[in-house]
């Protein structure tokens, strides 16, 4: 990636550094974990699905490792998540809202790359959820529980919109003329019905007859 702060990059880096907190403060809360374990699990749900999205792409080495300001910002998300764990935990709304704020810019710059890179609408769209969704999941394996993904509210889906309004906008050329507004209107779109999710309780349709288990706790 080039070294000047392209549009794509600098909503790379604000949602490696939403990620990162909101995944470091996940593990806090839900396993008892030290300094090393923090910050492991607040980079992994940072880069994570960026990582998945590049080896796919066959974009090797992927960037995070590439350029070193993806593993800076998202260890400083770690460690600020370290340092006031105690006062961060304590603004559980926040927490949603870090969550949905990476989710949202995450999508949006995984299918800006998937499209940069040569990939089909349908494939940049599956990249662009993929990148929102992968490193949470990722942290949810490591620290044995279901991924936010597969059980709670809507999460998948706005991923998916936020990436199919990136394709199309980019089909129809709007993203040459508007640049930085359309892909913030993709992700506002995201984080809106992220959030109205949650604040409503709404959820993906689930199997007739099947009662819904308690959470075991959400990101």
């Amino acid at each position: 990636m080039p070294g000047d702060l392209s549009v794509l990059l600098v909503l790379d880096l604000v949602g490696t550094f939403a990620f990162a907190l909101n995944g470091a403060l996940t593990a806090i809360r839900v396993v008892d974990v030290d300094l090393v374990g923090v910050l492991t699990l607040g980079i992994i749900t940072a880069v994570g699905g960026g990582i998945v999205r590049d080896v796919l792409l066959g974009a090797l080495p992927p960037a995070t490792f590439v350029d070193w300001r993806y593993l800076a910002v998202a260890g400083a998300g770690g460690l600020l998540a370290f340092l006031f764990s105690r006062e961060l935990r304590r603004l559980r709304v926040s927490m949603h809202v870090l969550d949905a704020a990476g989710l949202s810019l995450f999508a949006v710059t995984g299918a800006g790359k998937a499209l940069e890179l040569g990939a089909g609408p349908a494939q940049a769209i599956l990249l662009g959820a993929l990148t929102g969704v992968g490193g949470g999941t990722v942290r949810d394996v490591l620290i044995r529980r279901v991924p936010d993904v597969l059980r709670t509210g809507l999460y998948a889906i706005p991923a998916l919109l936020a990436a199919a309004l990136v394709v199309l906008t980019s089909g129809i050329g709007v993203d040459r003329v508007l640049g930085a507004p359309a892909a913030l209107a993709a992700a506002s779109v995201c984080f809106a019905v992220r959030m109205i999710g949650l604040r409503f309780h709404l959820n993906a349709p689930r199997p007739r007859g099947v009662p819904r288990r308690p959470p075991g706790g959400t990101a």
